[in-house]
């Protein structure tokens, strides 16, 4: 009988203690489960915000691009006498740049470059989709004083030109001026070529390219027609200030 009841009572405590370890075991199964679905959830939690941030940076760079502008015209938009990165369209780019108002310049500029010339040539330049093309042209014509009605005829073309290419485009037109040596009566004249045009065809003028540069020795290379780099840097100040205000609604979706 004291066997037996002490069998019993061994039977009892062994299953009570199996018992406790069971749920300490199941406890501590349960407690290492809980951790490992706590760490997948935040894992996943991570890699879901990851690539929410990945779309939104894809998505970013996809909407949000650097107009193209197209600067077309004379040894004055090439940069004759200066490297490349000194002439007034790349000193823009930098200005636009420091504004946070980002474009790409295209210098399209070409020494000799007369407006009929630019009538044959603005075809090809425009293969590549630009934003806004600055027209720079006449300056030559003014220096062989070629008839003020030949030139506008010229200009027109250009200005046709472009909006049949690329209708999308904007424009804008740069102020040139005839050497006042040719007289009043011609200077007059050729000066009037742009404000007509730009009417006309509904673009915007902008100032003359060379205000504050012009006739002034020391911002000029010993040629006298071309800035040295202390005058382009006048003319860029002056062209970006002027266009300015079309970059600025220029579509950059």
């Amino acid at each position: 009988m004291d066997e037996r009841i002490l069998a019993l009572r061994s039977y009892r405590t062994l299953s009570a203690g199996t018992a406790v370890a069971c749920i300490l075991a199941c406890g501590a199964a349960a407690n290492t489960d809980n951790a490992r679905n706590s760490k997948e959830t935040k894992d996943n939690m991570s890699i879901t915000k990851g690539a929410e941030s990945s779309t939104v940076a894809a998505r970013s760079a996809t909407t949000i691009r650097t107009p193209v502008v197209l600067f077309f015209g004379t040894s004055l938009t090439a940069g004759l006498g200066l490297d490349p990165d000194q002439a007034f369209p790349s000193l823009v780019e930098k200005l636009a740049r420091a504004d946070g108002i980002p474009i790409q310049a295209v210098n399209a500029g070409l020494s000799g470059e007369t407006s009929a010339g630019a009538v044959r040539r603005i075809d090809w330049v425009l293969r590549t989709p630009v934003d806004l093309v600055v027209i720079e042209v006449g300056a030559n014509d003014a220096l062989r004083g070629l008839s003020t009605d030949a030139a506008r005829a010229n200009l027109e073309n250009v200005v046709a030109a472009v909006k049949a290419k690329q209708p999308r485009a904007k424009l804008a037109l740069i102020q040139m001026e005839a050497p006042p040596n040719y007289g009043v009566s011609y200077t007059k004249s050729f000066r009037s070529i742009y404000s007509d045009v730009a009417r006309k065809e509904g673009i915007p003028l902008l100032p003359f390219l060379l205000n504050g540069v012009a006739g002034i020795a020391r911002l000029n290379q010993p040629d006298g027609l071309h800035p040295n780099l202390t005058g382009e840097r006048i003319v860029a100040d002056n062209v970006w200030k002027a266009l300015k205000p079309i970059v600025v609604q220029l579509d950059r979706g």
